[in-house]
């Protein structure tokens, strides 16, 4: 089986189009699961959502998520985030609105625990470093966690008692073994590691090979919908910069 994961759309619809096309162009997966924060910060939060829930068999819901329908206090976010959530509020449909506050804080899918955040702190916390990482693994009973909300690829490996961190490159696969893991894939609509392009992982079950690609789309295209949406400056800056 092949599954396709992705996090951190945030409404980014050329996106998250370019990410299915490659997902295509690789011949395609059996599930696409998806780790949170649908909307957010983009553009496009309704058309992000129906597309998704075309192609998407599993999904847990993300802080984002729940800022834009009222089920987070904005107290939660910076001034910038704040008010692309107070904006995407008003450009959902009640079904669109529906279907994000059905979506799980988090669900089980075979040896895979998925989570936007963190086990202890589901929507809320970052997994940044081995501390922060260390102290999840006892939050979940599965071998392995997926997590988004950091919009950064990265992996943790407990080996023992002691925690490491891994490196996620593209084209370079990361096999998971007997060890428990805790893996990011990146961020679809907003990546924060310096590298602009979408980033998302597809994981075979049957070489245990977790693997991420990124992808390059129309930056441009996103930031002219954002500035005709009034959203913040910083907000559009930052997709260029990978940030």
């Amino acid at each position: 089986m092949r599954y396709a994961v992705l996090a951190d759309i945030h409404a980014n619809l050329a996106a998250l189009e370019a990410v299915l096309d490659d997902i295509r162009g690789k011949g395609g997966v059996d599930e696409l699961w998806c780790l949170g924060d649908i909307v957010g910060y983009g553009p496009e939060p309704g058309e992000c959502i129906r597309l998704l829930r075309k192609h998407c068999s599993v999904c847990v819901v993300g802080n984002h998520d729940l800022g834009a329908v009222g089920k987070l206090d904005l107290a939660y976010f910076n001034t910038a985030a704040a008010a692309a959530c107070r904006w995407t509020a008003t450009r959902l449909s009640q079904v669109d609105s529906h279907y994000l506050e059905s979506l799980p804080l988090t669900l089980t899918q075979g040896d895979f625990f998925l989570v936007h955040g963190s086990p202890a702190e589901p929507v809320l916390e970052y997994i940044i470093s081995t501390g922060i990482a260390v102290r999840n693994f006892s939050f979940f009973d599965a071998r392995y966690c997926l997590v988004g909300h950091t919009h950064v690829p990265l992996a943790f490996k407990l080996d023992g008692a002691a925690c490491s961190a891994v490196s996620l490159s593209p084209g370079v696969g990361l096999v998971v073994g007997k060890k428990r893991m805790i893996i990011n894939p990146g961020g679809v609509g907003q990546p924060r590691d310096g590298d602009p392009r979408a980033s998302y992982a597809i994981y075979d079950s049957e070489g245990q090979m977790f693997r991420i690609y990124r992808v390059e789309y129309d930056i441009a295209a996103t930031q002219n919908k954002m500035v005709k949406a009034n959203l913040p400056m910083t907000l559009i800056s930052r997709l260029e910069e990978g940030r």
